[in-house]
């Protein structure tokens, strides 16, 4: 009996071939179903795995791409550095494609400010966070991003307002801010695969729900609680059913979810015809669904054509490593040149 050979890609490369380690997360956790997602994204995009540069902070969100790509350069960084040490890897290679995987905690709360700088330059980074509104790997504390009202299992009550990775994206001026959910890997998928085609600063707020600290019935970012308010922007894509209840909401619909806990999230997608260019209107969007308690998905602002930190400072194209001694080293008199403009 034959059996059907192996799909491969325009590299001749297997889907296998952009997978990493075996995981060590939670069964069921948001996170594997992004995981899978990126792998799928890459195989399907043709990625050269040794161009890309896979960047990490510390928490749960920041082991993942040990599960992904892995013949990739890595660096897991300390806890909310991922931003800052990503700038040092795009100015020192500009060659290569950046890929971010944090958290809200990563990257809302001790990594903010290198978040804000890192849009504001315009890094060409595809800027993932896995957001599930908890510190999953310290026993689950509230996250800068935890919705007002939501409670732990314990029972303490979120009383501060939240922070929207997106707006504030929009705000600081990215060119390309999109909300998923690990539940809907047709639509993540497709919004991968055009953050890895824009050249500037691509962040991606994926809603992660936690099994372990926040998929209880009071939680707001439960698997249930999620699926049920994810309302997609627009219609854009194997996660097995015990690990994430998958939605693929019709464009301009909205969908109520179950969750294995018994809560409910209603996701509403953005409709065919709109208009991701108009700043305005996706900050009214995003505000209109939050205070219905619905979470919007899609490409929410796409603005192309801004100027990279690469245009900006007129970095080398030519990576640091590959550069001669006479270009690193060009002397005293370059040296000199350079003060008399400053007087």
């Amino acid at each position: 009996m034959s059996t059907s050979p192996t799909p491969t890609n325009q590299l001749g490369l297997t889907r296998q071939d952009y997978t990493g380690g075996k995981s060590t997360l939670c069964v069921g956790c948001g996170h594997e179903g992004i995981t899978l997602q990126i792998i799928q994204a890459a195989f399907e995009l043709g990625l050269e795995s040794h161009q890309v540069a896979k960047l990490s902070g510390i928490g749960c969100s920041s082991k993942t791409p040990a599960y992904f790509l892995k013949n990739a350069w890595g660096f897991n960084s300390v806890h909310g550095r991922a931003a800052a040490v990503c700038t040092g890897v795009a100015l020192a290679n500009r060659s290569l494609k950046n890929l971010l995987v944090s958290g809200d905690g990563d990257s809302m709360s001790i990594g903010l400010n290198h978040f804000t700088h890192l849009i504001r330059r315009n890094v060409p980074v595809v800027y993932i966070i896995e957001d599930n509104g908890v510190y999953a790997l310290t026993k689950g504390q509230f996250s800068a991003t935890a919705d007002q009202g939501s409670a732990l299992r314990w029972g303490q009550v979120n009383e501060l307002q939240p922070l929207d990775p997106c707006t504030l994206a929009m705000e600081l001026g990215c060119g390309f801010v999109a909300r998923s959910f690990s539940g809907n890997p047709k639509q993540l998928n497709t919004l991968l695969k055009a953050a890895f085609a824009h050249p500037g600063t691509a962040v991606l707020d994926v809603i992660s729900p936690c099994v372990t600290w926040n998929n209880h019935e009071s939680s707001t970012r439960s698997y249930q609680s999620a699926k049920n308010r994810e309302i997609p922007l627009h219609e854009l894509g194997f996660i097995p059913a015990f690990h994430t209840p998958q939605v693929d909401i019709p464009a301009g619909e909205a969908q109520e979810v179950a969750f294995p806990d018994g809560s409910r999230i209603t996701f509403r997608t953005l409709h065919d015809d709109y208009d991701p260019s108009k700043l305005t209107e996706a900050w009214r969007l995003v505000h209109e669904s939050r205070d219905r308690g619905e979470l919007l998905t899609g490409l929410l602002y796409y603005q192309p054509g801004k100027p990279t930190i690469h245009e900006v400072m007129k970095t080398a194209p030519t990576p640091l490593t590959q550069l001669p001694q006479s270009a690193l080293k060009p002397g005293p008199e370059a040296l000199q040149e350079i003060m008399d403009e400053l007087k």
